[in-house]
């Protein structure tokens, strides 16, 4: 597959992902009449299926990455060339500012709006971190033993994310960049997004130096002389 379809993928998948988190984040406050457990539960459910549906249709063209972390820890692991990340994440970065301008669209609300969502502090950085990590464990672990569960075990993961860390599982930094500029449901202030870009760094460093080490890539057959 060319490079310009893979980088069209991206873009275009991300965008996807965050007018499905922004989305349906926007859809679940304005209908939950205040019950802001109910909310994430909508949302958490929406973006999981989202995931399912973007991985299994992108998935084939570009890896469905859709985050600068899975394409850091894949060149990490050799899967893809170290100077087609750069151009990965410019497509999802891209991609992501599109997703929330195309949620905002849908909702009558402005394009881009810096939020004004506190999320800071140690419990949310380390949840992060957590996050993140359990996000690169799931896919490496998966792809290297159980290739076909991945698009499935990703979004359960999301899931599931949303509701035991603090910070609601972001997990990618494209995503964490974007959400801050959405002042609804999905939002992060800008001045807390460093804090959570280098904790899901380090979770994906992590999950990448140890669960690559507990599940080793397959290495070519040699002939035997």
């Amino acid at each position: 597959m060319t490079l310009a379809r893979r980088i069209v993928a991206e873009g275009l998948g991300t965008a996807m992902l965050l007018a499905v988190v922004v989305g349906s984040g926007i859809m679940a406050e304005r209908l939950a009449g205040g019950n802001v457990a109910l909310a994430l539960l909508a949302n958490a459910l929406a973006t999981g299926a989202g995931l399912v549906a973007l991985i299994l249709t992108f998935g084939p063209v570009s890896g469905a990455h859709f985050n600068p972390a899975v394409t850091l820890s894949q060149a990490w692991q050799r899967n893809l060339a170290l100077r087609e990340a750069a151009p990965y994440i410019a497509a999802q970065l891209a991609g992501a500012l599109a997703g929330v301008a195309a949620a905002h669209g849908m909702f009558g609300e402005t394009l881009w709006t810096a939020s004004a969502h506190v999320r800071s502090g140690p419990a949310q950085w380390w949840s992060e971190c957590v996050a993140t990590f359990g996000l690169i464990a799931v896919i490496i672990a998966c792809t290297r033993s159980r290739p076909t569960v991945t698009p499935l075990a990703v979004a359960a993961y999301i899931t599931a994310a949303y509701w035991f860390t603090a910070s609601t599982s972001f997990a990618n930094p494209a995503v964490t960049l974007a959400r801050s500029m959405t002042n609804t449901f999905a939002g992060i202030r800008p001045v807390d997004t460093p804090g959570f870009i280098l904790a899901q760094l380090a979770g994906a460093a992590a999950a990448t130096a140890i669960v690559g080490w507990l599940y080793p890539a397959a290495q070519p057959c040699k002939d035997t002389p």
